[in-house]
């Protein structure tokens, strides 16, 4: 077996319904992993398991809300009644990133960004180191963060200061569980094809081919499949030696 293959491993993707989330379900699958496809839109979550089982791969569905304790916890136990274990998790699910300067924020909407995309990270690793750790032999972690983690973008602190907030969250992770080979690390996303960044396009009234060279050196979007490669690497025996690190899968967008 090859040492990037997750064979019979016990995964857990949230916001697995749709882009980033639904093609890393979908690559653990065919890598031989068997998958919890965490969602809180169970008609896009069954349809990623539905994609799974047709292919051969094995998945289930389960309705998350990553901002709610209580639903992470019946997430990670899920996997464990289901597949008897859990051994690598992506913490991918969020919301659309807010759309207002400080001086005009939306308290609600802050609160709702701040709610998924940092304490969700923060809940879903809660639940599952305490799996980890409880199994006691070891097991990985990735933690979606983005170009936001790095680079400052006007119109959406809500969104920066939670992304900023995962490569955080990711580093105290990767310190306080190293030494019980359980690894903690971050993706980091740039311009990806999913359907966050086309509504955001069609907000913005920009296509394409307009606005990827300003976000790309190879002036294209990423694909979802893209991500999910690394996703599946760092998840994999290959990544053993990697913990607390922010891997860009940004096209250079944050070299230049």
């Amino acid at each position: 077996m090859a040492r990037t293959d997750l064979h019979d491993k016990v995964a857990i993707v949230t916001g697995a319904g749709v882009g980033m989330g639904a093609a890393t379900a979908r690559l653990f699958a065919q890598q031989g992993a068997k998958v919890i496809v965490a969602d809180i839109d169970e008609t896009t979550g069954q349809a990623t398991v539905d994609a799974i089982v047709e292919a051969g791969g094995t998945a289930s569905f389960v309705h998350v809300d990553v901002s709610q304790a209580e639903d992470v916890a019946a997430m990670v136990q899920a996997a464990v009644d289901r597949y008897g274990r859990l051994d690598c998790a992506v913490n991918n699910a969020a919301v659309t990133p807010d759309t207002h300067p400080i001086a005009e924020m939306d308290e609600d909407e802050f609160d709702r960004v701040i709610a998924v995309d940092l304490k969700g990270v923060a809940l879903s690793m809660w639940a599952e180191l305490r799996q980890l750790l409880a199994q006691g032999d070891g097991g990985a972690i990735v933690n979606i963060g983005s170009v936001s983690s790095f680079r400052p973008q006007p119109n959406n602190a809500a969104y920066t200061a939670a992304k900023h907030g995962v490569i955080g969250l990711t580093k105290v992770a990767s310190l306080e569980n190293a030494e019980h080979g359980i690894r903690v690390n971050a993706v980091c996303p740039g311009a990806i094809d999913t359907p966050m960044l086309r509504g955001a396009l069609e907000t913005i009234g920009a296509t394409e081919e307009e606005f990827a060279p300003a976000l790309s050196l190879f002036g294209r979007f990423g694909q979802p499949e893209e991500v999910a490669e690394a996703n599946a690497w760092l998840c994999s025996d290959a990544a053993s030696y990697i913990t607390g690190a922010a891997l860009m899968v940004d096209a250079g967008y944050t070299s230049r």
